[in-house]
């Protein structure tokens, strides 16, 4: 007997397994796994190093405004790709659509630039 719903039997069955895992996973390494709290084990682990001030601390927003610079430059380098496959299909078209895409990105980065939000020391 094959309803309309046959089909999609397989991805139920698949949602349905890395939902159980998601739950049994955890439980299991919970219930089974060792307890040896320590003092050591209880600090903040940074990276090996001694933990040196509040973890609440404020950071400069010029941390977040690299991270946000490298979110564009990384979201122009996924539209190069694919760009760059079909370059010849696009024709003249598709070179000045890029061209002002690229220019536009390069506008923006001589403004960051000049306002000053790449140096680190201020």
């Amino acid at each position: 007997m094959s309803t309309p719903l046959t089909p999609y039997l397989p991805l139920a069955v698949v949602l349905l397994l890395s939902g159980v895992l998601a739950l049994a996973i955890p439980t299991i390494s919970g219930l089974l796994g060792p307890r040896r709290p320590s003092a050591i084990k209880s600090t903040s682990f940074e990276a090996g190093s001694e933990s040196s001030g509040m973890a609440r601390q404020r950071f400069a927003v010029k941390f977040y405004v690299v991270a946000l610079l490298f979110i564009v430059f990384d979201v122009e380098a996924v539209f190069l790709y694919p760009w760059a496959v079909n370059f010849q299909a696009l024709g003249w078209f598709g070179y000045t659509e890029m061209v002002i895409f690229a220019a536009t990105l390069a506008v923006g980065l001589i403004y960051v630039w000049k306002k000053g939000a790449l140096e680190w020391e201020s």
